[in-house]
C-alpha cells in the first residue's frame, strides 16, 4: 500500500502546478494528539497567502472526493520557507553552493550541527565546505539538511 504522503502528492501536484507553483513536500504527522496533513509549496518570486488559499481550497476538494486518509486531520498549505529542508537529489542539485545547516543524529567532534556551503551530494552523502575544509556526512548520520539564511 502506498504511503499517505505519496498518495496526496500525486493527487495535489496537478492542482499546485496549475496554480503556477511547485509542490515542495507533503508531510503527514501527529502533533499533540492530532494528525496534520501539510503541503509545502514554492514558486519563483515566493509564495503568498493567496497562493496558499487557492491551493488549499482546490486540494481540499480533491481530498474530500478521493478520501485517501482514514479519520480526521487538519489540512494546511504553506510556503516551503527560506530555510527549507532539502530531501530529494533534485533539491540538493538546485541549491548546490548555497549555505546549509546539517543536523546529525549523533554528535561528531562534540557537535550535532554543522553550518557551511553545500559542496556535494552523492547517494545520500552530503558534503559541505566550512572555510577551506570539506566535510562529508554519510546518509545514515544526517537527521536533517536545510538551507540557512546568512545575515
Amino acid at each position: 500500500m502506498a504511503k499517505v504522503t505519496d498518495l496526496v502528492a500525486k493527487l495535489a501536484a496537478p492542482a499546485v502546478e496549475a496554480a503556477g507553483c511547485e509542490l515542495w513536500d507533503v508531510e503527514y504527522v501527529r502533533e499533540a494528539g492530532s494528525w496534520y496533513l501539510r503541503l509545502y509549496i514554492d514558486k519563483e518570486g515566493g509564495v503568498d497567502i493567496l497562493d496558499c488559499e487557492k491551493i488549499s481550497r482546490e486540494v481540499s476538494d480533491l481530498l474530500d472526493e478521493a478520501d485517501p486518509i482514514e479519520g480526521s486531520y487538519t489540512f494546511e498549505v504553506s510556503s516551503a520557507g527560506a530555510e527549507r529542508a532539502l530531501k530529494r537529489p533534485g533539491d540538493f542539485a538546485r541549491f548546490m553552493g548555497s549555505p546549509v545547516a546539517v543536523k546529525l543524529y549523533r554528535a561528531r567532534d562534540g557537535r550535532k550541527e554543522f553550518a557551511g556551503v553545500l559542496a556535494g551530494y552523492e547517494d545520500g552523502n552530503i558534503t559541505i565546505t566550512v572555510g577551506d575544509a570539506a566535510i562529508t556526512f554519510a546518509k545514515e548520520e544526517v537527521a536533517l539538511c536545510r538551507l540557512r539564511i546568512e545575515f
